[in-house]
């Protein structure tokens, strides 16, 4: 029973990081990054689409982001569509392809956009425990009901304390990763 616990709070704690990954994805580090329009959704005959699947993105420049519709009708949609996202880049197209031009950051919001790194990093260390603690009180229930022994409950303890470690660890690295692009830029 403890083994299928311990690949459950894994596979939980893969995604908090994979969360962590996708949020960290969507915020501007003053380079263009293909990511940054990753969760755009065009309406698209009445259905919400992302943009991604309706244009080639491409990085021609440090600071360009290059969007070519597969269908040039849907220009004006995807324009609509960005203007709308909380990119905070104005679109300019020259009705062919779209190009967004990333500013360059000033030093006090590279500090905000740090800030906001911070802050997704905690709610993926805060996910980590949450994971870690239903683990644990399942595993004293187990015990509790005699399904596992004292000594049993020790070790399934320590190996998801590791886990926890683990991945709190990965969510530092992630987070100083993206905090060292946005400063270094």
């Amino acid at each position: 029973m403890s083994k299928e616990l311990l690949q459950d709070l894994e596979n939980r704690m893969t995604k908090a990081i994979d969360s962590l990954n996708y949020q960290l994805g969507g915020i501007r580090a003053g380079r263009a990054n293909a990511s940054l329009v990753e969760r755009v959704q065009v309406n698209y005959y009445g259905a919400p689409t992302p943009l991604n699947q309706l244009a080639q993105i491409s990085v021609p420049e440090a600071r360009v982001l290059l969007i070519s519709p597969y269908d040039k009708s849907t220009l004006k949609d995807i324009e609509t569509a960005i203007q709308k996202s909380d990119i905070g880049i104005p679109p300019a197209s020259d009705g062919e392809v779209i190009r967004l031009v990333v500013p360059a950051l000033t030093e006090e919001r590279r500090k905000e956009i740090a800030k906001k790194v911070g802050e997704e990093e905690e709610k993926a260390k805060v996910s980590i425990r949450n994971i870690r603690r239903e683990g644990m009180d399942s595993l004293k229930k187990s015990e509790k009901n005699s399904e596992i022994s004292e000594d049993e409950k020790k070790r399934y303890e320590d190996q998801v304390q590791k886990l926890t470690d683990k991945y709190t660890d990965q969510a530092d690295q992630l987070s100083r990763q993206k905090e060292r692009e946005i400063l270094d830029n």
